[in-house]
């Protein structure tokens, strides 16, 4: 159960961020510059993001041996994506198979390698808080 509630904090962490940074990004950066440019401004703000949440749930909710840290990790991973699916489909209005397929190949590469530095995070920074 520990594992669980810190995989639900670090995603709630990041992914409120996220949609905080997104709505930020959609109104005003984009009309501006591009959707590409404006994700991939984005893009060093949430990994700053994704060590902070990462470093607090490490040091304050749960053990930190690597394979728990991991689990953490791919949990919140998982609720990410189903957080994705649902807000596009809900508040963008576009297809399941839009949500993941339907992305710029240089920002959506970039989010995607985004996506498992968060899954991993948490194991990394266990791993060189035991070191």
């Amino acid at each position: 159960m520990q594992i669980l509630r810190a995989a639900v904090f670090y995603f709630l962490l990041v992914f409120g961020a996220g949609f905080l940074l997104g709505i930020g990004r959609v109104l005003l950066i984009v009309p501006m510059l591009g959707e590409r440019t404006a994700e991939l401004l984005e893009m060093p703000l949430m990994l700053g993001v994704i060590v902070a949440a990462a470093r607090w749930v490490v040091r304050r909710r749960f053990d930190t041996r690597q394979f728990s840290a991991l689990c953490v990790g791919f949990i919140a991973l998982g609720l990410v994506l189903v957080a994705d699916l649902a807000v596009g489909i809900w508040l963008r209005g576009i297809s399941a198979a839009e949500v993941f397929l339907n992305r710029d190949p240089v920002s959506g590469a970039a989010y995607y390698a985004a996506l498992l530095l968060f899954a991993v995070m948490p194991a990394i920074l266990a791993r060189r808080r035991h070191a």
